[in-house]
């Protein structure tokens, strides 16, 4: 299989999996800030003891595996797990720093509160932490050109379909060239086709997020910028949403908010054909399967469908989203113990340390040939190569730039989402009414 790795600059819990697949590897182009052939104490030959957050630590085994493999790398440092709220980790841990409490490697949950960090002085600067070539995300973490945290994780945005509900409907199943027209196209042959066979299942679930309408519009509209408050590009890809709600080709907007429907149930249960959704449901879709809280039935990943076919297609490299996930290092913690936690930044971003995450479901920032066979080496892993296509060929495109606008930017744009599909404004008048919100709120636009 020939593969390419593209990334640009561009969460969730993940079950834990067991992979039976390659074994790790070196750490790759760790540089001088990490990696397992190094001194393995802090600079006064001292052990280091380090804290760190995290989220979710019993169901989200990601941060276990990279301090186990770091410890053992690094004999002289210890890390030490802190756990956080998940819903209100930003929050706490941004209280946690202020009061000169907070943990020695600060976990980058959300990209668009980098800057929060960052201006209050509490990240450290860590430009000088090498990271290995092709990673992703790395830009996302920058200011000014000052790197303020290095990524271990970069999920991206697929398409999930379930072969067997094709076969059902008589549908082929995506091949990799779709634009939008095709997806739209499909989802109605299918409606068709499965409500002839006697299927209850609708052709598509479309979660209630805003990044499934306006991630796929920012990413793959030219000149899309949501910074300088152009947001035009949403227009068409909502009234594509809105006449799939009307054909009945996916549940609307209200029904799916009112029975707080979940995009693992919708698409493990076989209530829907395709789904849009980022890789870390791979992951969680072989977990519940394998549990029985998802059906047993046939799945695979396709590349979101394409604004046109200049970028659709397996000679072609599709254009998606998604967001870094990253480290950085507190910048109140002494000088021996930043050059330890560099150290672990390192290690997190190399190949060694991906390979580590592909065992266990997690879409690292490093992406080669190694991890993808590690990847889809799990039991129950779609094992075709459209899904191995998909997942590691693809430019990925910043859902939440970084800038201290960000988090305003996107609350106006999610209430406008939530307008819109709910059917309380129209397109053009909820485009419109946004526009004003970010020009007079935050000034943007």
């Amino acid at each position: 299989m020939n593969r390419k790795f593209v990334a640009a600059a561009g969460l969730a819990t993940v079950a834990a999996l067991t992979l039976a697949g390659c074994a790790g590897g070196d750490s790759g182009n760790a540089g001088s800030t990490g990696g397992s052939g190094e001194s393995t104490e802090g600079s006064s030959g001292k052990s280091v003891a380090l804290t760190m957050s995290a989220w979710n630590i019993s169901s989200t085994p990601e941060f276990q595996t990279l301090v186990d493999g770091f410890e053992a790398a690094n004999p002289g440092i210890t890390i030490e797990l802190k756990e956080y709220d998940a819903a209100e980790y930003n929050t706490l841990i941004t209280t946690d720093l202020a009061a000169g409490s907070g943990p020695d490697i600060i976990t980058q949950k959300e990209v668009k509160y980098l800057t929060t960090f960052q201006e209050g002085g509490q990240l450290a600067d860590v430009s000088d932490v090498e990271l290995p070539d092709g990673i992703s995300g790395a830009e996302s973490y920058k200011v000014d050109g000052t790197a303020y945290a290095t990524p271990y994780r970069n999920d991206s945005w697929v398409l999930f379909y379930n072969k067997a509900l094709f076969e059902q409907a008589g549908v082929a199943t995506p091949d990799g060239t779709w634009t939008w027209d095709d997806y739209q196209k499909a989802a109605d042959e299918l409606n068709k086709g499965l409500t002839a066979a006697g299927s209850s299942a609708k052709a598509v679930y479309q979660h209630r997020w805003q990044s499934t309408v306006q991630g796929f519009a920012n990413a793959q509209t030219k000149g899309a910028d949501i910074l300088e408050g152009k947001i035009d590009q949403f227009g068409p890809y909502y009234d594509r949403t809105l006449a799939m709600q009307s054909s009945g080709d996916q549940i609307d907007f209200n029904t799916s908010s009112a029975n707080q429907l979940t995009y693992q149930g919708e698409f493990g249960k076989q209530n829907a054909a395709m789904e849009l959704m980022g890789t870390w449901f791979v992951a969680t879709l072989i977990a519940q399967q394998a549990s029985g809280d998802a059906d047993a039935f046939e799945w695979g990943i396709a590349p979101a469908p394409q604004a046109d076919s200049s970028t659709a297609g397996l000679d072609k490299t599709p254009v998606t989203f998604g967001d870094p996930t990253g480290f950085g290092v507190n910048a109140n913690a002494d000088a021996e113990k930043q050059a330890a936690a560099k150290k672990f930044l390192a290690y997190a971003a190399s190949e060694e340390a991906a390979v580590s995450l592909a065992k266990i479901g997690i879409t690292p920032a490093l992406v080669n040939d190694t991890v993808v066979d590690t990847y889809f080496a799990a039991e129950g892993a779609p094992t075709d190569d459209l899904s191995k296509f998909a997942f590691s060929t693809h430019k990925v495109v910043a859902e939440n730039p970084t800038s201290p606008k960000t988090a305003a930017i996107q609350g106006v744009l999610n209430d406008m989402h939530s307008a819109i599909l709910s059917g309380s404004t129209t397109v053009e008048k909820g485009l419109a009414e946004a526009k004003d919100r970010l020009k007079n709120e935050v000034g943007v636009g």
